[in-house]
């Protein structure tokens, strides 16, 4: 955190202007009594102390270009916005990938599994930012079925959104399932379950998926996290009031303290979903309970 926090602080203020430099209308001397008010006259080194002292108590500053408003109270006005549309992305990502991982892998070379992944490699190629106005095109303007901005209460807003950000995680989800199922159908346990008579279904479901479901479940946490970060772009191209629109005008805005509260929420997001999807791969995996166990 602290290694992510301080390179965000100093590539900021790398970035040329400042957070008042498009306040045409004032005078030197009130631009002058603005840095100063807000410390920005202050060395880099001795800003960024100040900064980290003021966060580990939890305040990360007024915004600069929201006047009368902190830090926190914009993240927390964006951010369920932005959780809902990371929830609804996951969980689109994972059904549609398992369910065309599943189907490829128990059908190896034919059209059943060269189909899904052509698709999912279009899905990863396309990215969201391309893909959002190319849907937006097609069902909100040509068949005019869809929303295509804001997130309300209607369902529809939710559905172009949704999709954009969760179809390449969903082709990355479908070719590691499939991957992962084909390695496990080919052992000895699946052999041995079908020479039982067991049920087709019971042993892809039961049996192969927990197992080849691995590698997805390893990637899960990290995906999560980009989630977040590319809600970003959504969130832009679809005019949602999270937390990654907040980003994407404080990036052009330059505003210092709104950067670098978000940076540390989704610092924050991306260690805590990395270290739960560790611990559900080894509550999946009996090897590796074994292992932390031995150790």
């Amino acid at each position: 955190m602290l290694i992510v926090i301080s390179a965000t602080f100093f590539m900021v203020h790398a970035a040329p202007g400042g957070p008042f430099d498009d306040e045409r209308v004032a005078s030197p001397e009130i631009l002058q009594q603005l840095n100063d008010t807000y410390n920005l006259n202050d060395p880099l080194l001795s800003q960024l102390g100040n900064y980290l002292l003021n966060a580990i108590q939890g305040d990360f500053g007024p915004s600069y270009k929201y006047p009368g408003r902190s830090v926190s109270e914009l993240i927390f006005s964006g951010l369920p916005i932005t959780m809902e549309l990371a929830l609804y992305s996951i969980l689109f990502a994972l059904f549609l990938g398992i369910l065309s991982g599943i189907l490829a892998s128990l059908n190896p070379g034919k059209l059943l599994d060269h189909l899904p992944m052509s698709v999912s490699m279009i899905g990863i190629c396309v990215p969201s930012i391309i893909l959002g106005p190319m849907l937006i095109l097609t069902f909100g303007i040509w068949f005019e079925i869809l929303p295509v901005s804001g997130w309300g209460e209607f369902p529809g807003d939710k559905v172009l959104p949704t999709i954009t950000l969760g179809s390449a995680y969903a082709a990355i989800f479908a070719r590691l399932t499939r991957g992962g199922m084909l390695e496990i159908l080919a052992q000895d346990f699946i052999r041995t379950a079908r020479a039982k008579g067991l049920n087709e279904t019971r042993v892809v479901l039961y049996h192969a998926l927990r197992g080849g479901i691995m590698p997805t479940v390893g990637f899960l946490g990290p995906a999560i996290a980009g989630l977040f970060a590319g809600s970003f772009v959504v969130e832009t191209i679809f005019q949602i009031n999270g937390i990654g629109r907040y980003y994407v005008q404080a990036a052009f805005n330059r505003d210092y303290t709104l950067i670098l509260g978000i940076s540390i929420l989704i610092t924050f997001f991306t260690l805590t979903f990395v270290l739960l999807s560790d611990i559900l791969a080894t509550y999946l995996n009996p090897r590796l309970r074994e292992k932390g166990s031995m150790n």
